[in-house]
């Protein structure tokens, strides 16, 4: 049976990392994947997901008004697809995610999911939200915050390594722009 999987984590965790390195595995075997990434994070390029490690691998662009049932269907009656893997899922909507659980249930294409779980404020994204509510398996990916402790928020800083406390919920960026620490650390850096 296949099942539809969220693989969550603050900044740094190696999502990306773990996404690419699942789909090399289905290739490796001679199965075909689907890699899907938004298209409002082009920060290695349209189409693209990269790992900060430097492994990168082309990927179709998604947005928000996309009905990804009709998409990875069609796609999979082209070329049959073993897998399906999400950049960024914390961008989708909560409608892609029912749509996601309906290829993973109608179609019985395993769905794996890689984002953030929450914001620079500490609230959940959309997508992650309903991830949480509707994937079959929640797999938290670790990371640390300098501290040593498990870092599980993600800390917004301005050029010079501020913090910013306020602002829209999505601006992306890398390692110049956010900073992945423990809630201790999220909580004293935002007094």
């Amino acid at each position: 049976m296949a099942k539809l999987y969220f693989y969550y984590s603050a900044m740094n965790a190696g999502k990306s990392t773990v996404l690419l390195q699942s789909s090399h595995n289905y290739h490796e075997r001679g199965m075909k994947t689907l890699l899907l990434t938004p298209l409002i994070d082009q920060r290695a390029g349209v189409g693209k997901i990269a790992s900060r490690i430097g492994l990168a691998k082309d990927a179709t662009p998604f947005q928000p008004e996309d009905d990804l049932f009709t998409s990875i269907h069609t796609a999979h009656l082209a070329d049959s697809l073993a897998c399906v893997l999400i950049d960024e899922a914390q961008f989708l909507t909560r409608p892609q995610v029912e749509q996601l659980a309906k290829v993973a249930d109608d179609l019985s294409i395993p769905v794996l999911c890689y984002g953030l779980r929450t914001d620079f404020q500490g609230n959940l994204f959309p997508g992650s939200a309903a991830l949480l509510g509707w994937a079959d398996n929640l797999t938290e990916l670790k990371t640390i915050c300098h501290c040593g402790r498990k870092a599980t928020m993600n800390l917004r800083t301005d050029a010079s390594g501020k913090p910013i406390k306020v602002g829209e919920q999505v601006e992306i960026g890398g390692n110049e722009r956010y900073v992945a620490m423990c809630r201790k650390h999220f909580v004293q850096a935002m007094a």
